[in-house]
């Protein structure tokens, strides 16, 4: 995928060695942006093996709006290094919980006490594609300022909206914080298979996503492997497969990935 390599060169390039909350040093720039137009193909990396599967696990873990991740670890060890078997766990009110458990308190006019509802964020969306799809309101927040001392990891990717223009349902995500070799490329195979997902949900097809990165920045213990990356030619991309379901019932077993050729994976130590 060209718009990676592009990013990792640029991020070399641009970047400027700082230091950081995790004690490893980061080559960092502000403000990346790119597009990838979904028509040409699934966006998994294939210069180096990337886990499908982990990011499907992790993509409907996000939709469960679970706080916690003991039926996710079952699959996948991704986020073990943010909570502990002593911690029962929990990550807290993050990510998944706010796309579609976002607390909202209103006053009872009898009672004068305020009720604790919740929005899906995410199926306001579908309502409004469906409804509405002029609408520039598609807008989904994971970033809750409230909750930002109790969750193991404020969120990176914080802010999504979509968009739809000539029968095409595009993505744009701003991300406040990127780890460009480890991060970055599940990121954008999450947001590209849901939007997939949306798109047949809603009878569109995807189109583009736009990525932004505020932090855009690469671990100096990670320079190896993305100089590996580099000469690499990279492959044409795969392509998706989702059952025809319903949104909400859909399963890990419904996606499938089709013609994946890739090199070898490559081992990134995550900076906690």
């Amino acid at each position: 995928m060209k718009a990676y390599l592009d990013l990792v060169s640029q991020v070399l390039a641009e970047g400027i060695l700082r230091k950081n909350r995790t004690g490893v040093d980061t080559i960092a720039m502000f403000g990346a942006h790119y597009k990838i137009n979904l028509n040409e193909g699934f966006p998994l990396l294939t210069t180096k093996k990337v886990f499908f599967n982990s990011i499907i696990r992790e993509l409907l873990w996000y939709l469960s709006g679970q706080t916690h991740i003991r039926e996710l670890r079952q699959h996948t060890k991704i986020w073990d290094a943010w909570t502990s078997e002593e911690k029962n766990w929990e990550v807290g009110r993050m990510y998944g919980y706010q796309w579609v458990n976002w607390e909202k308190y209103t006053m009872d006019a009898e009672t004068r006490e305020y009720r604790m509802s919740h929005i899906n964020q995410i199926q306001n969306v579908i309502d409004l594609i469906k409804t509405n799809p002029d609408s520039r309101r598609m807008v989904v927040t994971a970033w809750n300022p409230a909750v930002l001392d109790e969750v193991a990891l404020p969120s990176c990717h914080s802010f999504f909206m979509f968009n739809v223009m000539g029968g095409k349902l595009n993505c744009h995500l701003t991300q406040r914080s990127g780890d460009i070799a480890l991060g970055i490329p599940f990121n954008v195979a999450c947001y590209a298979a849901l939007t997939h997902m949306i798109a047949r949900e809603t009878g569109l097809t995807p189109g583009i996503f736009s990525h932004y990165i505020n932090d855009a920045h690469i671990y100096v213990t990670h320079l190896k492997g993305l100089e590996d990356q580099l000469i690499r030619s990279p492959y044409p991309l795969p392509g998706l497969k989702i059952a025809n379901k319903p949104f909400w019932n859909l399963e890990f077993e419904d996606f499938q990935l089709v013609n994946y050729r890739h090199y070898p994976a490559i081992k990134f130590e995550v900076a906690v």
